[in-house]
């Protein structure tokens, strides 16, 4: 049995308007049977109708750099252990089209940054990419110190967050969510195109995030295609619904994971 492009189509036009943007977190496994066309398919039907498409395009096991103390100043309660840089990452100098990626990102944004009309954001570590009739619109609201510009953008132009066979540990947008709880996002630390070191905002652990659910559900659009769910989020009322979560109840987004520093810190309001 394979996934068939009808078979996609009917689900993403059921669950998406023709002509609006979304962001889109995938795991083409999720299928649990091949999808004809594979990574490639997919995204020409979410393309399909006018849609743009945003995905991450995150960087960091590439482009990421420790920094000793001699490197400018590091926060206090910024979710790491700083250590010696001589056994960490020397990082690689990022440039919007150096087509490096984190190979957990997944197929769909691997292959969403080798089209030829992909734009990338220029944030060397949580970069974003899109492809669609906004995708330069969308890309360009992010820098280095505004990692989730396109975020913010596409919740103006009445975006969706599309879960493809993956939870809500996955949606990147609910780190702005925190930042607009009034969470401060951490700082690290990434190397730019000239080859120099520069500080950059960053997320933290997301693992936490399913215990968003209850207070998301209410907005939520759901279906199914094969053994993969599909979940999606109007972004705009997501991010008021858990903003709101969290600023009520801090612990929302603790993870399992004892003595998480991320969740620690992210909890108390993020870097000093």
């Amino acid at each position: 049995m394979t996934i068939t492009t009808r078979r996609l189509a009917e689900a993403v036009d059921a669950l998406l308007p023709a002509d609006g943007p979304v962001m889109v977190h995938s795991s083409l496994r999720s299928f649990g049977q091949p999808v004809e066309g594979g990574a490639d398919t997919v995204l020409d039907v979410l393309l399909a109708g006018g849609r743009t498409v945003l995905v991450p395009s995150f960087s960091g096991s590439h482009c990421a750099v420790w920094v000793s103390e001699g490197d400018g100043p590091r926060p206090r309660r910024n979710g790491m252990v700083y250590a010696d840089p001589s056994g960490g990452p020397a990082g690689v100098p990022y440039t919007t089209d150096c087509g490096l990626i984190d190979a957990d990102m997944g197929a769909l944004p691997a292959a969403l940054i080798a089209r030829r009309d992909a734009h990338r954001g220029d944030h060397p570590i949580n970069s974003f990419a899109a492809a669609g009739p906004l995708a330069a619109e969308l890309i360009a609201a992010q820098r280095p110190d505004d990692v989730y510009g396109p975020l913010r953008a596409l919740a103006e132009r009445g975006g969706d967050v599309l879960l493809l066979g993956v939870g809500l540990n996955r949606m990147t947008a609910l780190h702005l969510a925190e930042q607009l709880a009034g969470r401060r996002l951490f700082v690290r630390w990434a190397r730019a195109a000239d080859g120099a070191v520069v500080a950059v905002e960053a997320g933290g652990c997301s693992e936490g995030f399913p215990g968003l659910a209850p207070h998301l559900a209410p907005h939520a659009r759901t279906a199914s295609v094969g053994a993969s769910r599909w979940t999606v989020h109007p972004l705009r009322e997501a991010l008021a619904t858990a903003a709101a979560a969290i600023a009520a109840d801090p612990e929302l987004t603790r993870c399992a994971e004892p003595g998480c520093l991320r969740c620690e810190h992210a909890i108390a309001g993020g870097p000093l």
